[in-house]
């Protein structure tokens, strides 16, 4: 591939909202592109991240009517960084909720990092209700993807960001740390919890840029961003994501018959290239895109040039 491709032109959405999915959780949603196009939906990642503006021009909106959404407690969705009623399957059934209100018999499912995680579980659930697949920095939540990025593995490579994030907390709690910062995060004080949600927030910014980012680190350390990325983050990660270990490899002939692209940086330190592989591996029928210059972020260019790539692809027909 020569010649990288950039997002789409700035665009706003045609319709905005809000949907009530129960227990006492409201979804905000926007729709852009053009209306009965091909649909598609973008879920993204976390857990606890949110849309962004940038993230509605991954699409050609002449050819794709795309519906964005922040997850349960992320973003503008309410209640503002709740856990409670928040998990995999629940999220599972939101997206399903968002298809029906769209009138969409089915639609692309678009996912990076954990939004790569929701969209197999989505489409191992709903495989009728997938045309193609569009996943990034995959991440299948096994032990040894969260052993990596919060024991031993990311911290080899990053060894001052991580004893910043470990040093928060006392030498005695280090055995678990997913643990000590959740107890933390959902601490009464409020000071307590911003100070440990910048740390966590920070120590992932810092892990998933190839180069520095300063402005993406900033976005990150964001106290209205970094609060509900980090306490939903890492409850997802103490209950496992509510996975059986290996469950989306182990289920994935489910979605045998989708078409898929997996787009992934050779250098992504956050959810390492043998995720995808092994992803490959499994599931033959699917696209891997390795870039050769890129770690994990949405932004880096390697990486948006691919997802571009993508969307257009299977706007013209699957590859």
């Amino acid at each position: 591939m020569t010649g990288y491709r950039t997002l789409y032109p700035e665009i706003e959405p045609y319709e905005s909202g809000m949907l009530d999915v129960g227990e006492g959780h409201s979804l905000y949603y926007e729709r852009v592109g053009t209306p009965g196009a091909k649909p598609a939906v973008f879920l993204h990642g976390g857990p606890g991240g949110a849309m962004s503006p940038k993230h509605r021009r991954q699409w050609n909106p002449d050819l794709y009517d795309v519906l964005l959404f922040d997850q349960r407690g992320c973003g503008k969705s309410l209640p503002f960084a709740e856990i409670e009623h928040n998990d995999t399957w629940r999220i599972v059934g939101d997206i399903e909720r968002l298809r029906e209100m769209c009138g969409h018999e089915a639609w692309q499912v678009f996912g990076g990092s954990w939004g790569s995680t929701l969209a197999l579980a989505y489409a191992e659930t709903y495989p009728e209700r997938v045309t193609e697949l569009v996943l990034r920095g995959v991440f299948l939540a096994r032990q040894k993807e969260k052993h990596w990025l919060y024991a031993c593995g990311a911290s080899e490579l990053y060894p001052e960001q991580w004893d910043k994030f470990s040093g928060h907390i006392p030498a005695a709690e280090r055995g678990d740390l997913v643990k000590a910062y959740h107890d933390r995060l959902t601490s009464d004080d409020e000071a307590v919890r911003l100070a440990a949600a910048k740390e966590w927030s920070s120590w992932e910014g810092s892990v998933i840029t190839l180069r520095p980012d300063p402005a993406l680190l900033d976005d990150f350390n964001d106290p209205a961003k970094a609060l509900p990325f980090a306490r939903i983050c890492a409850r997802f990660f103490l209950d496992d994501f509510y996975l059986e270990e290996n469950q989306l490899l182990a289920n994935i002939d489910r979605i045998r018959g989708i078409p898929g692209i997996i787009v992934q940086g050779r250098h992504d330190a956050c959810t390492p290239p043998v995720s995808a592989w092994d992803l490959k591996k499994a599931w033959p029928e699917a696209e891997l895109w390795v870039v050769p210059d890129a770690s994990h972020a949405a932004s880096e260019p390697g990486i948006v040039d691919g997802l571009v790539r993508a969307t257009d692809t299977f706007a013209r027909g699957a590859p």
